[in-house]
């Protein structure tokens, strides 16, 4: 993918893809196993640097938007 506002903090590069993760938190959800932190990672193509949100991936160009204004 390719945002105008991103900008890969490591080597500059422009490119990067997306994904998305769960996690568990707090006591309740450990013992019932349950993943209820959702987060969205963006990598960089070139050197693979990885950046976490707790955002969803709809608000990441809001995100990009915020960083380069």
């Amino acid at each position: 993918m390719r945002h105008p506002g991103y900008k890969c903090p490591k080597c500059g590069n422009a490119t990067y893809e997306t994904d998305v993760f769960r996690a568990t938190g707090g006591r309740f959800a450990k013992i019932f196993d349950v993943q209820n932190k959702k987060f969205t990672t963006v990598t960089c193509l070139r050197c693979k640097y990885t950046e976490i949100f707790k955002a969803d991936t709809s608000m990441l160009g809001n995100i990009f938007d915020f960083f380069t204004n």
